[in-house]
C-alpha cells in the first residue's frame, strides 16, 4: 500500500515559519525524486521544490531563498522548511514522489494559511 502523508500545516502570521513533513511508505523512497507542490483555491497546482535521490535541490523562483527542501532516507521522510512566509504562500501543499519510469504518487495535502 503506497502512502504519502503530509503534516505540519496550519495558521501562521506573515513573516513566520513553518515546517512541513511528508512520510512515505510502500515505495522505495531512496530511489524517488521527491517534491512539493501547492494549490490555492481556484488555481492550478504549481511546483514548489524538488530534491533528487542524490540530494540536489531545485526551487521555484517564488520561494527561492525562503524555502528549503530536505530528505531523510532512513526515515522515509521529505521536509519543506518555510520561512519569511507571505500571504500569497497560502495554499494546500502536496507531497509528490516521482519515479524514473514516469510514475508518480501524491499525498492528500496539508493546508498552510498565512494570515494576520
Amino acid at each position: 500500500q503506497v502512502q504519502l502523508v503530509e503534516s505540519g500545516g496550519g495558521l501562521v502570521q506573515p513573516g513566520g515559519s513553518l515546517r512541513l513533513s511528508c512520510a512515505a511508505s510502500g515505495i522505495t523512497f531512496s530511489r524517488c525524486t521527491m517534491g512539493w507542490y501547492r494549490q490555492a483555491p481556484g488555481k492550478q497546482r504549481d511546483w514548489v521544490a524538488a530534491i533528487t535521490t542524490g540530494g540536489s535541490e531545485n526551487y521555484a523562483d517564488s520561494v527561492k531563498g525562503r524555502f528549503t527542501i530536505s530528505r531523510d532516507n532512513a526515515k522515509n521522510t521529505v521536509y519543506l522548511q518555510m520561512s519569511s512566509l507571505k500571504p500569497e504562500d497560502t495554499a494546500d501543499y502536496y507531497c509528490n514522489a516521482q519515479f524514473s519510469s514516469g510514475g508518480a504518487f501524491w499525498g492528500k495535502g496539508t493546508l498552510v494559511n498565512v494570515s494576520s
